[in-house]
C-alpha cells in the first residue's frame, strides 16, 4: 500500500494551468494574484479544489507582503479608532466600558486620558495587549 498525494482532477488541473501558482516577485504579479483570488471568491460556493488552490495563492500573497510591504504599527487613539471600524462598532459601543458618550468622544479626539482600569477593560474587550493602548493614558 502506498501513501501520497491524490491525483488531481481535471478542474484542479484547469485551475493551476490557467493561473499557475508561482512566487510573486513584483506589484504587477501581486495584483494579478489578488485578482485571481477575488474572481474565485466571487463565484460564491467554493469546492475543495477551489479552497486548496486559494490556500496556495494566499500563501504566496502572504509571503510577498511579509517581505515587501511595511505594515505600519499603530497604537493609542489611532488603534482604538481602527479597532472600532474593523469590528463595525460605533463610539456608543464603548459607553459601557468608559462610562458615558462624552468621555468616549473626548478619548477618541485625544482630549481625555484613560485610567489603567479603563485601558485594561478596553484591552479585554478588543482582546489585545493593554500596552497598545497605553499612550491614550
Amino acid at each position: 500500500m502506498t501513501t501520497g498525494f491524490k491525483t488531481p482532477n481535471n478542474y484542479y488541473i484547469d485551475l493551476i494551468t490557467t493561473f499557475p501558482p508561482r512566487p510573486i516577485t513584483n506589484e504587477t504579479e501581486l495584483i494579478a494574484t489578488q485578482n485571481r483570488i477575488n474572481s474565485i471568491l466571487d463565484k460564491g460556493s467554493l469546492t475543495k479544489d477551489d479552497r486548496d488552490y486559494l490556500k496556495i495563492l494566499g500563501m504566496l500573497v502572504y509571503e510577498y507582503e511579509e517581505e515587501h510591504e511595511e505594515i505600519p504599527t499603530i497604537c493609542g487613539v489611532e488603534l482604538l479608532k481602527a479597532l472600532l471600524e474593523e469590528s463595525q462598532l460605533s463610539p456608543q459601543d464603548l459607553v459601557p466600558i468608559l462610562g458615558n458618550e462624552f468621555i468616549v468622544l473626548e478619548v477618541l479626539n485625544g482630549k481625555c486620558q484613560l485610567s489603567e482600569h479603563q485601558i485594561q477593560e478596553l484591552a479585554n474587550f478588543f482582546q489585545i495587549s493593554p500596552s497598545l493602548l497605553t499612550n491614550i493614558a
